[in-house]
């Protein structure tokens, strides 16, 4: 059986040694951190599971963005284009008024739920709707292949290049 105690993640943002899963890591801005290493350019605090704030590639606690004279540029939301003037959410390496951070499809705010990204597009989703927009589809219903409601995990059987739903598959050889 395999050790998976300590998994190699990559280099750390911030001290650019490799993070493995015992070394306490945190992900943010698309980078990997040592815990130990996502901290405060000013006060040093950790910043892992805390908000924090980014000006000029320099990551700022709360304290420190608000209140001792980092003076950030205004920042442009992504979604909407208008000028950020209060909080600024940092998703995908891009700024977000906390309204804006929505799925693309349902237009539900995505502050605090699991989302995903489809990168060639730069468009976020809620999962349910990367799912239904990114499944594969059944050869024979053209139905998307999605997971049944509660999981993650979805059953497609592949035949000749084909996806098909395991209930389609049958018919769809019953026909053949």
């Amino acid at each position: 059986m395999e050790d998976k105690s300590n998994v190699y993640f990559g280099p750390c943002g911030r001290c650019r040694e490799a993070v493995h899963s015992v070394d306490g890591a945190c992900r943010a801005m698309g980078q990997i951190f040592h815990s130990k290493c996502f901290t405060c350019s000013s006060c040093c605090k950790l910043l892992t599971g805390k908000p924090f704030y980014t000006v000029s590639g320099k990551i700022y606690c709360e304290d420190d963005f608000l209140y001792s004279g980092v003076h950030p540029k205004l920042e442009i939301c992504a979604a909407c284009g208008h000028l950020i003037d209060d909080h600024v959410l940092q998703a995908c390496g891009m700024p977000y008024h906390p309204s804006c951070f929505c799925c693309v499809m349902c237009g539900q705010s995505l502050v605090d739920l699991p989302f995903t990204v489809d990168t060639q597009n730069n468009r976020v989703y809620c999962i349910s709707d990367y799912h239904k927009v990114k499944a594969p589809r059944c050869a024979a219903c053209k139905m998307p292949i999605l997971p049944t409601e509660g999981s993650t995990d979805c059953i497609r059987v592949v035949s000749l290049n084909r996806s098909y739903h395991v209930e389609c598959f049958g018919s769809e050889v019953n026909l053949i």
